[in-house]
């Protein structure tokens, strides 16, 4: 059986990472001058590499052939192949989401007493720790304060904010961001150069923008492309809009041009068009969401368009900074709050497109009432 992608192509050392230069950059100056702490906590974004960037380090510290003043892991001697393959004794991972009761937790502390089997370090990496109950949070803190020599800490999770203070006041804090859209675009062009495979760089822009930030997403809708594909040529960019159910930007635009120029029969009709030709509105408003959120942003500072909007292509853009000019900013706001309203309405709703037809209505409408009062 053939590894997922984000499993395939997950670094094997530091310079093989992905974005997150400041957490790299102090991790490795750290293995690099011995000043290796007992515990480290890792928090953000899912798939932005917590756990990959754990594993290095864990194999690294633990390598047999590094020298002193360097930094990467050989990936040659048995400490380091040990842990690529996932059957190292001397690096524990346990998942809290699921392994999260104190029984386990003592577990854990009974077994760090014992020094490594041939490592020179044994390091627990302790994934989703914000799920640790109260009496397990308890009694790891009381291992966090007095740790034995051999032993490394390293606690990850998506919500730092649920972790107990002290807990964290006991560990080096470092905080993942999302990747960026470029970051996520190149990884990708280099899966799908070592696999084989041909896809147009709108294409991978797509897969890029659907991940949201994350590199193992992202890697997982490429895997999920490839699949859908197979061997039938270069992978277009309406392959992919087609298997995500992506809704077409020239569709939006000529949705919120209505809006623009107050026209409710004008939308209610597109709209109707759209359901017959089998649109799914649920994804279908998420994307005119999206789209007024650009407009808004464009119209706040256009300079923030760029750092705030993922995969948008200067075409796009001066459209939006000439659809801007066209609304109110407080218009903008309320047409975005109905349509927010609406579309978690759709869920519950006996007629799915009704609560869209109402806001349509509202934004219309209400802003023609105001106009001519």
């Amino acid at each position: 059986m053939s590894l997922v992608l984000y499993r395939k192509y997950r670094p094997k050392t530091f310079a093989e990472v992905v974005g997150q230069e400041h957490v790299v950059k102090t991790l490795t100056n750290a293995i690099a001058s011995g000043m290796i702490s007992h515990a480290y906590f890792f928090s953000g974004p899912r798939g932005t590499g917590k756990t990959t960037l754990a594993r290095l380090f864990a194999k690294a510290i633990n390598c047999q052939n590094r020298k002193e003043g360097e930094f990467e892991p050989c990936n040659k001697c048995s400490s380091c192949l040990e842990i690529n393959d996932g059957r190292s004794l001397d690096l524990i991972e346990i998942d809290a989401a699921s392994n999260g009761g104190i029984e386990q937790i003592r577990e854990l502390r009974d077994g760090i007493k014992f020094t490594p089997t041939k490592s020179k370090y044994k390091v627990f990496i302790l994934d989703e720790a914000h799920q640790l109950s109260k009496e397990a949070a308890n009694a790891i803190l009381k291992t966090l304060e007095e740790p034995p020599a051999h032993a490394v800490f390293i606690l990850a999770t998506t919500e730092a904010h649920k972790m107990i203070p002290t807990i964290m006041s006991r560990t080096q804090h470092f905080d993942f961001w999302k990747l960026t859209l470029p970051q996520i675009i190149a990884k990708l062009e280099y899966v799908a150069k070592k696999e084989g495979v041909k896809i147009e760089k709108n294409a991978l822009t797509l897969v890029a923008a659907a991940g949201g930030g994350s590199i193992r997403d992202s890697e997982s809708l490429l895997d999920q492309v490839f699949a859908f594909s197979g061997d039938n040529g270069e992978i277009k960019a309406e392959d992919i809009k087609d298997l995500f159910g992506i809704v077409d930007i020239a569709q939006v635009i000529k949705f919120v041009e209505f809006l623009a120029k107050k026209d409710a029969a004008g939308a209610l009709n597109f709209l109707n068009e759209c359901t017959n030709r089998g649109t799914d509105l649920q994804e279908f408003i998420k994307s005119a969401i999206n789209y007024l959120r650009q407009v808004l942003i464009s119209k706040i500072d256009p300079g923030l368009v760029d750092s705030l909007v993922l995969g948008i292509t200067s075409d796009e853009k001066e459209k939006i900074q000439a659809l801007n000019s066209q609304f109110k900013g407080v218009e903008l706001q309320n047409i975005i709050k109905s349509f927010l309203e609406a579309e978690n309405k759709m869920k519950y709703s006996s007629i799915p497109q009704l609560p869209i037809e109402l806001a349509v209505i509202e934004v219309t409408e209400l802003s023609s009432y105001r106009e001519n009062k």
